[in-house]
């Protein structure tokens, strides 16, 4: 929790009309620390999803990467809820909703007080290692992709020149059919 000590006031920026005087109260602070925090276990959440989503790949359960995929959709909403709610604090503390989590320091006058600085450096981690796990889902479901496509091209016996199977009649195949059906 953040201490009753008021941060100091930078000048209004005398270039951009309307702007005003950061006004952060503790209180606000604590708002913005428990936000930016809020912000980061979702972000975590999302990783754990990537790396489910991930080992269902790879065991071919697509019961579960279908779950992993409507997780993520309820996670993304959840954040952009956490987002707004960040933004509205923004807006309180310097009439910016935008307002950069590196510009803090400089919008509070020096140092920033040990639970934003943490809940801020928590983010900045968070966002990174996602940032890494969604590359490493990409690579990996465009490997999936291709060899299911070739798998399918295989079994189908069609060559790799045309971009999706072509159907052949039964007498373009040399066995009669698609598939037999042996009864033994």
């Amino acid at each position: 929790m953040i201490e009753s000590q008021p941060a100091r006031q930078p000048a209004a920026d005398p270039a951009r009309p309307g702007t005003r005087r950061a006004v952060a109260t503790p209180a606000m602070l604590n708002a913005l620390a428990d936000a930016i925090s809020s912000e980061s276990r979702l972000l975590d959440e999302l990783v754990a999803i990537m790396q489910r989503q991930r080992s269902a790949v790879s065991t071919d359960n697509l019961e579960e990467v279908d779950d992993s995929v409507y997780a993520t959709h309820r996670v993304l909403l959840t954040l952009g809820q956490a987002r707004q709610r960040r933004r509205s604090i923004n807006r309180l503390i310097a009439d910016n909703d935008d307002l950069a989590l590196r510009q803090l320091e400089e919008l509070l006058g020096g140092t920033l007080p040990d639970p934003l600085q943490t809940a801020r450096e928590s983010l900045r981690q968070s966002a990174a290692t996602l940032e890494r796990e969604v590359e490493v889902n990409r690579r990996v479901l465009r490997s999936a992709l291709a060899h299911g496509e070739t798998f399918v091209r295989t079994l189908l016996g069609v060559d790799g020149s045309t971009p999706y199977p072509v159907a052949k009649t039964m007498s373009d195949r040399p066995s009669g059919g698609f598939l037999v059906n042996r009864v033994g």
